[in-house]
């Protein structure tokens, strides 16, 4: 690491401090948005274990993608929220900012690829249903989730080494809420325009290409679909597939105008608040999408809180 940066005390995050008037307001959505949050999420992996009818490889995947939904929005939201309090800007440490950004980039890589496995899930049960027993046995979930946590660990690594053994200048400002990676990588003061190509390019590539995999599975299974007679089965599986399929475009969706959008094309604000959807809000609207679109999670939801409500 250079020495400059073993010196440097810490970033400036400057948050919402340009927007006073709104801080307030915004403390109490942030934080009614995180509990929701924290309820929804933790009551999909609470269900998807203690319900029999859930115990399938899609609501497997379902468990560690709330699991990846808490840790995520946990990785910045109280940091923010304790921000938001502040009526002025707060610093953050060098080393918290490297270990902030290094968590949320493991955490939102998993994310990926977890909804990469449940897309695939629902191809192989549409598309080869006769041998989705065996392409899907316990062992092969398993794996699935190991890889996407191990893409996640090495995504990080890499992109870490690139940004934080960067030469900074003596009081980086960040105008974001998080240490985001192109709000740090930009305020680096030497050879940064290298390591912004590098990053970007990695970060293109794992976004696209799970999100490649996920398209050619539902291209697939909308070849299923057209080619079935019936129209009760076809409503059947769009059912099936569309909270996975919404969940896919609110993630996808956001993650691509944050990176992928032109510099020249961007500013602060937009920044921040395309930041706090997917950091925030996204993370609660998936428990949410899960519940009310899918039948049986509300099947067993209801059937859980019959057993926990005594009869009259």
């Amino acid at each position: 690491m250079a020495k400059e940066n073993q010196t440097l005390p810490e970033f400036l995050l400057l948050g919402f401090s340009d927007l006073r008037a709104l801080q307030g307001p915004l403390f109490w959505v942030v934080l009614l948005v995180y509990l929701v949050t924290l309820l929804g999420n933790s009551l999909i992996i609470l269900l998807t274990r203690a319900s029999p009818a859930l115990h399938s490889p899609m609501y497997f995947f379902l468990r560690h993608l709330s699991a990846v939904e808490i840790l995520y929005t946990t990785t910045i939201v109280p940091r923010t929220l304790a921000d938001l309090a502040s009526p002025h800007p707060r610093a953050i440490s060098f080393q918290a900012c490297a270990a902030q950004m290094y968590v949320f980039i493991v955490l939102g890589i998993s994310e990926c690829c977890l909804l990469t496995a449940m897309a695939y899930d629902r191809h192989a049960a549409i598309c080869r249903p006769l041998h989705y027993s065996t392409l899907l046995r316990g062992r092969a979930c398993m794996v699935m989730v190991a890889v996407s946590w191990l893409m996640g660990i090495v995504t990080a690594t890499t992109h870490s080494s690139l940004i934080f053994t960067l030469s900074f200048p003596s009081h980086p400002i960040i105008p974001h809420f998080f240490c985001d990676i192109l709000p740090v990588l930009r305020r680096a003061s030497a050879g940064k325009h290298g390591s912004e190509i590098s990053v970007m390019t990695a970060t293109v590539t794992f976004i696209m290409v799970p999100f490649s995999l996920i398209v050619t599975s539902y291209t697939r299974i909308l070849g299923a679909v057209l080619a079935m007679t019936s129209t009760r089965s076809r409503h059947k599986v769009f059912s099936t597939c569309s909270s996975h399929l919404l969940a896919v475009l609110l993630f996808f969706g956001t993650a691509s105008v944050t990176y992928i959008r032109p510099q020249a094309g961007s500013s602060v604000t937009t920044d921040r608040i395309l930041s706090l959807f997917y950091t925030v809000i996204t993370p609660m609207l998936n428990p949410i999408i899960y519940t009310l679109r899918n039948k049986e999670v509300t099947t067993a939801l209801r059937l859980m809180m019959k057993r926990q409500v005594p009869s009259p």
